[in-house]
C-alpha cells in the first residue's frame, strides 16, 4: 500500500465477522490489515521462529492469545503456511468467541490440503492491486499501461522495472522454490515468460507445452499454480449456443500489467500497442472483478468470440438463460485507441441483433477524451467508465 505519509483509502471494509483475506504479495493486505485492525494482536507467520513453534505445538496458538476478551481481534499472517493451525483457530472461536483475520498470499495449500477452512464461521475476501477508482486523481493510465498498479511501483514510478523484477524473483523464492510446487525449474520460468507474453489472450495449452518443452498436463498444472498463488484469473469464453460456432478456449489475464511484462522478460524493453491494448483489456478486467466483488453482484464474466471475427472483449450476464426467458447481457469493448472508429461497433450491434439474448447496454471503452452516444451504444472515455462502473452504472 502507499507509505505512511499518504495512505489511500481502499474500497474494502472489514466486516464485524471473522475472514480470510488473500490477494497476492504486495498489494496491501497487511498494511490494510494495520490500518482496520491497528490495535490488534498480529502473529506473523513470516517470524521463522514463531512458525517453527506453531508448527510443532498448534496448540500454542490459544496461550498466546489467553490474555485477550472474548470477541476481540487477532491477525494471524501468512497462514496458508501452516494449514493445521486452523483447527486450532477453529476450535478457539467456539469456545472463546475470538475474531480471526487470516490473511495469506495463496490459497493453494488450504485447498490441496483439505485444511480446515472453518466451515462458513470465516468470510473470505480478496484484495488485488489497486484500483484505479481508488487512486482517484492519482491514476495515471499510461504508468498503468505500461507498469501496472502495484502500491510500491506507484510509490517509486523511477525504479518500476526493477520493483517488478524483484518481485517476480520473491514470488519464485516464496511462493514456488518454498513451498515446493514444481519439480524443474528452467520449464516454469520458460513457461512463466510465454504467459506474460500472452496477457489477455486465448490460450492453446498444446502450444504452449510445445513451446515449454513439457507436457500439457504440466502446463495445466502450471496455470493452476498461477491461478491458486492469485497471480492470474481464467477469463472463460461465452456459449449462448446461436446458430453459430462459437470460441471454447479461455484467455488467461495476470492480475497486474507490469507483473505480465516482468514474467514476460520485457522490463528493459519497450512494448509495443498491441501489448498496450491487452494491458487496457487488464485493467478493465480488474476494474470489473473489484466491482463486482465489492458490490457482492457476483455477476458472470466473459468474452465471446466466433471463427467469422465476431468479438466482443466483455459480456456480463445480468440475468441467466432460462425457459421461456433468453437473458441478458452487458456487453463492452475496449480500444487504445484516442478516437473512436464506428466500424468498432459491428461486434458489438451484431450481438445485439441476436434474438436469443437480451443486451441491454453496449459500452466501449477508449483512450480518448469524449464520451458518445451512438444508436443506443455509449463509448466512454477510460476514466469516466470507471466512475459510472463502481457507482453501479454499468451493470
Amino acid at each position: 500500500m502507499a507509505n505512511s505519509k499518504h495512505i489511500i483509502p481502499r474500497l474494502l471494509t472489514c466486516p464485524d465477522y471473522s475472514f480470510f483475506l488473500f490477494g497476492p504479495r504486495g498489494t496491501g493486505k497487511t498494511t490494510w490489515l494495520n490500518e482496520v485492525l491497528g490495535n490488534s494482536l498480529r502473529l506473523d507467520l513470516l517470524d521463522s521462529s514463531l512458525h517453527l513453534e506453531l508448527m510443532k505445538e498448534p496448540h500454542r496458538l490459544e496461550a498466546m492469545i489467553a490474555h485477550l476478551k472474548s470477541n476481540e481481534w487477532v491477525v494471524l499472517d501468512e497462514i496458508q503456511k501452516n494449514p493445521v493451525l486452523l483447527d486450532e483457530v477453529h476450535r478457539i472461536m467456539e469456545s472463546r468467541g475470538m475474531k480471526f483475520a487470516l490473511c495469506g498470499s495463496s490459497a493453494r495449500k488450504l485447498k490441496r490440503g483439505g485444511a480446515n477452512l472453518l466451515a462458513g464461521r470465516a468470510l473470505t475476501m480478496n484484495m488485488e492491486g489497486f484500483s484505479a477508482h481508488e487512486l482517484g486523481s492519482r491514476f495515471n493510465l499510461n504508468q498503468a499501461l505500461n507498469w501496472g498498479m502495484l502500491p510500491l511501483v506507484l510509490n517509486n514510478p523511477e525504479l518500476a522495472p526493477d520493483i517488478l523484477a524483484a518481485y517476480v524473483d520473491t514470488y519464485l523464492q516464496e511462493e514456488i522454490r518454498a513451498e515446493g510446487l514444481i519439480r524443474h525449474e528452467p520449464p516454469f520460468l520458460r513457461f512463466m515468460s510465454i504467459a506474460g507474453q500472452m496477457n489477455a489472450q486465448m490460450i492453446n495449452t498444446q502450444g504452449l507445452a510445445r513451446d515449454s518443452g513439457v507436457a500439457r498436463s504440466t502446463v495445466d498444472g502450471y496455470f493452476s499454480i498461477l491461478v491458486d498463488t492469485l497471480l492470474g484469473n481464467f477469463l472463460q469464453a461465452w456459449r449462448p449456443g446461436f446458430k453459430v460456432r462459437e470460441t471454447a478456449r479461455p484467455k488467461f489475464f495476470w492480475f497486474d500489467p507490469g507483473v505480465a511484462r516482468a514474467a514476460a522478460g520485457w522490463l528493459r524493453d519497450p512494448v509495443d500497442r498491441a501489448w498496450q491494448g491487452s494491458a487496457l483489456e487488464t485493467i478493465i478486467f480488474h476494474e470489473l472483478r473489484v466491482f463486482n466483488q465489492l458490490s457482492r453482484k457476483h455477476r458472470a464474466i466473459y468474452f465471446y468470440r466466433t471463427p467469422s471475427g465476431v468479438e466482443v472483449d466483455f459480456i456480463v450476464e445480468t440475468a441467466k438463460k432460462r425457459s421461456g426467458y433468453p437473458g441478458r447481457v452487458v456487453a463492452l469493448e475496449v480500444k487504445l485507441s484516442d478516437s473512436w472508429r464506428r466500424e468498432w461497433e459491428a461486434p458489438l450491434r451484431s450481438l445485439k441483433s441476436q434474438n436469443k439474448i437480451e443486451v441491454e447496454k453496449m459500452i466501449a471503452v477508449y483512450t480518448g477524451q469524449r464520451a458518445y452516444r451512438f444508436d443506443g451504444l455509449d463509448v466512454l472515455p477510460v476514466e469516466q467508465f470507471i466512475t459510472a462502473l463502481h457507482q453501479g452504472d454499468i451493470f
